[in-house]
């Protein structure tokens, strides 16, 4: 079977969200203070930061190991921090290309909800928030199955597309994980393992080389190439449930 030849996955840098519902959720408040939709929260300037560091670690690779083919998440956290990093680098990318299947974790009806909103209006769920239930499917939204579904098709059809081709992804912790568990065919007790203690850090690098002909991890999680990485974001809408 094809592969690309290196699957390059980051995570976005700091979210407004990363920050305003841990803090909301640390003081029991119903309001996190954001409003609209997911796909909409802004970057903070620690995660503008956090992305031209990404374009410094890009601008330092070897010229055989850059990235040939750029796809986000449709969420502008992704796409701006893809578009930020991109132009740090001071290199010349393809433009980028975004992939519905990479959108964060689809919470449905709990979408920018607080804990203690949720606690308030779906009492019933309120027991799975914030809790490790890989099964666990919120009110119209997904499951960490259902993310690993939509995963493995986009990995088949980029395997297919682009071949022996260096892939950068951008998007969110959810889908840095689950591709993971994707890539190396990991049960959910493997998934636990992965994410005990190792949450997916804002702005990390996790590549998977392909040049042997298989998916090989390289690294995961590091976060070496930021000079201030922020300590790991408390659960936050988009890790409504652990790994974070």
């Amino acid at each position: 079977m094809p592969v690309v030849s290196e699957l390059i996955l980051l995570r976005h840098g700091q979210s407004a969200a990363n920050v305003a519902f841990p803090a909301a959720d640390a003081e029991g408040l119903i309001d996190s203070g954001l409003s609209g939709r997911d796909r909409d929260v802004e970057l903070t300037e620690l995660g503008v930061t956090q992305a031209r560091a990404v374009g410094a670690w890009l601008a330092r690779l070897p010229a055989d190991r850059v990235p040939e083919v750029p796809i986000t998440s449709p969420y502008l956290r992704a796409r701006e921090t893809w578009r930020i990093a991109a132009e740090a680098s001071g290199l010349s990318f393809p433009p980028a290309t975004t992939d519905e299947r990479l959108v964060d974790r689809l919470l449905g009806d709990l979408e920018m909800m607080t804990r203690a909103a949720v606690a308030r209006d779906y009492p019933d769920e309120a027991r799975y928030h914030g809790v490790t239930d890989y099964r666990w499917r919120p009110p119209n939204g997904e499951s960490f199955g259902d993310i690993r579904i939509r995963l493995k098709a986009f990995l088949d059809d980029i395997n297919t597309d682009h071949a022996g081709h260096r892939v950068v992804v951008t998007a969110h912790d959810a889908v840095v994980l689950m591709m993971r568990a994707v890539v190396e065919d990991l049960d959910w007790d493997g998934v636990d393992r992965v994410s005990a203690g190792n949450t997916v850090r804002n702005a990390s690098i996790t590549v998977f080389d392909g040049r042997s002909g298989a998916l090989l991890l390289d690294r995961y999680n590091t976060v070496d190439h930021l000079t201030d990485p922020a300590p790991p974001a408390a659960p936050a809408p988009d890790q409504a449930t652990p790994p974070a």
